[in-house]
C-alpha cells in the first residue's frame, strides 16, 4: 500500500511539471502564424514603398512643371528682349533715316540758296556793266559825275570826295564802291538765307516732337 501511495504521488507530480496537452482541435500553427506575419511585413513594405514612389512621382512632376514654368520665362524674356532689340533697331533707323533726309534736304537747300546767290550777283554784275557802259558814254559830262557822287553818298557813310577827280580815278571808286556793295548784298543774302533756314529747322523740329 505505500508503495503504491508513493508511485501515485510521483505521477501527480510528474503530471504537474509536464506542459500542458493542448486539444487536437485547437493545435495551434506556428507556419501560418509566421506565414501571416511574413505577409503582414511584406504587405507594410509594399505600403512603404508605393507611398515612397507615389512622393517621388510627385516630387518629379512637380520638379519637371518647375522647370517648365523656368523655360517659359526664360523664352518669355528671350522674346521680350527680341522685341525691344527689334523697336530700338526701327527706332536708330528712323532716326538715320530721318537724319540722311534733313542733310539731303538741307544740302539741296544751300546748293539752291547758293543758285540764288550767284544769278542774283550775276545780276548786279551785268546791271554794274551797263552802268560803267554808261559813264563810258557820259565820259566828260559833268552831270554824269554828280550822280555818281549822290549814288555813292547814299549807299555809303563816309563822303566820297570826287570833284575834279580825274576818267580813271572816277572809274576806280566806281569799282570799289561795286566791290563794296557786293560784299555787303552777298552778306545780306547769307543772313537772310541762314536766317529762314534756322526758322525752318526750328519748326521741322517743333512739329516731329
Amino acid at each position: 500500500t505505500m508503495y503504491l501511495d508513493k508511485n501515485v504521488g510521483e505521477e501527480e507530480e510528474l503530471t504537474q511539471l509536464a506542459p500542458p496537452k493542448i486539444p487536437e482541435g485547437e493545435r495551434v500553427d506556428f507556419d501560418d502564424i509566421h506565414r501571416k506575419r511574413m505577409e503582414k511585413d511584406l504587405l507594410e513594405l509594399q505600403t512603404l514603398i508605393d507611398v515612397h514612389f507615389e512622393q517621388r512621382k510627385k516630387e518629379e512632376e512637380e520638379l519637371i512643371g518647375l522647370k517648365a514654368r523656368i523655360e517659359s520665362r526664360r523664352a518669355e524674356r528671350a522674346e521680350q528682349q527680341r522685341v525691344r532689340a527689334e523697336k530700338e533697331r526701327d527706332r536708330q533707323t528712323r532716326i538715320a533715316e530721318e537724319r540722311q533726309r534733313k542733310e539731303d534736304e538741307e544740302a539741296k537747300k544751300r546748293a539752291e540758296d547758293e543758285a540764288k546767290k550767284k544769278k542774283v550777283l550775276s545780276n548786279m554784275g551785268a546791271h554794274f556793266g551797263g552802268f560803267l557802259a554808261k559813264v563810258e558814254q557820259r565820259r566828260g559830262k559833268r552831270q554824269t559825275a554828280r550822280e555818281i557822287k549822290k549814288k555813292t553818298l547814299a549807299e555809303r557813310r563816309k563822303p566820297l570826295v570826287i570833284e575834279d577827280l580825274k576818267e580813271d580815278s572816277l572809274r576806280e571808286q566806281a569799282k570799289e564802291m561795286w566791290e563794296w556793295i557786293y560784299q555787303l548784298e552777298s552778306e545780306k543774302f547769307d543772313l537772310s538765307e541762314k536766317m529762314r533756314r534756322q526758322k525752318y529747322e526750328v519748326s521741322a523740329f517743333t512739329v516731329h516732337f
